[in-house]
């Protein structure tokens, strides 16, 4: 299953405010402007996207991960390698240095990050599709990507098919991260974000 062209455009443009919002949280939270460049979004089956996540990511990498339920429920991730989550944290915390060690205060800076870019994300999607969304408690994992997904599918409460891809960078300060986001969902909440997605681009052209 693909996205059309229209659908795609409109997922860009929620993910877009989203990722405004989170940029702006960011940098009021560190004092530094952050930016987040224009995502990249495809639509995959759940099968596809391990292989096609670790053809660009072969390290272990830090997930964050936010269970999200509502007439559209599913499982949103942020994924960044390990380097990047790295610089990122050190970015974020004005350390001086990268260090090869993912300590506590490495975590916890991750997670907050995960936890404020999918929030506003999520938060987009419910606000402006109007469906109510409530999230989890998000959980930093470190893993590679394959066993990132499998404990993804295997805690899910319904079957997962497809998956949102949206590959982004972080910039901050002189910083270039990259990392990804995805979304998954069962195939009923993937018609019903569809259907919604629909019902939002008409509200947009009256």
């Amino acid at each position: 299953m693909e996205l059309t062209l229209s659908q795609k455009d409109a997922v860009t443009e929620l993910i877009n405010i989203g990722y405004g919002r989170a940029a702006g949280a960011l940098s009021e939270l560190t004092g530094y402007r952050i930016m987040l460049e224009v995502p990249e979004v495809t639509m995959h089956e759940i099968d596809a996207i391990g292989p096609l996540l670790e053809s660009r990511i072969n390290r272990d990498v830090a997930s964050v991960n936010q269970v999200f339920s509502g007439p559209v429920s599913g499982n949103a991730l942020l994924l960044l390698d390990q380097t990047s989550a790295l610089v990122l944290s050190h970015l974020l915390s004005d350390e001086q240095g990268v260090s090869e060690e993912f300590d506590t205060n490495a975590k916890e800076i991750i997670t907050e990050v995960g936890n404020i870019v999918l929030n506003a994300c999520l938060g987009v999607f419910g606000n402006l599709l109007q469906v109510q969304v409530t999230f989890s408690v998000p959980r930093l994992h470190i893993e590679n990507v394959t066993r990132v997904l499998r404990t993804v599918i295997n805690n899910a409460d319904e079957p997962l098919s497809y998956g949102l891809m949206i590959h982004t960078r972080f910039r901050v300060k002189a910083g270039n991260v990259t990392g990804y986001m995805v979304i998954v969902l069962g195939i009923a909440s993937l018609d019903r974000l569809l259907l919604e997605l629909s019902r939002w681009e008409s509200r947009q052209l009256k």
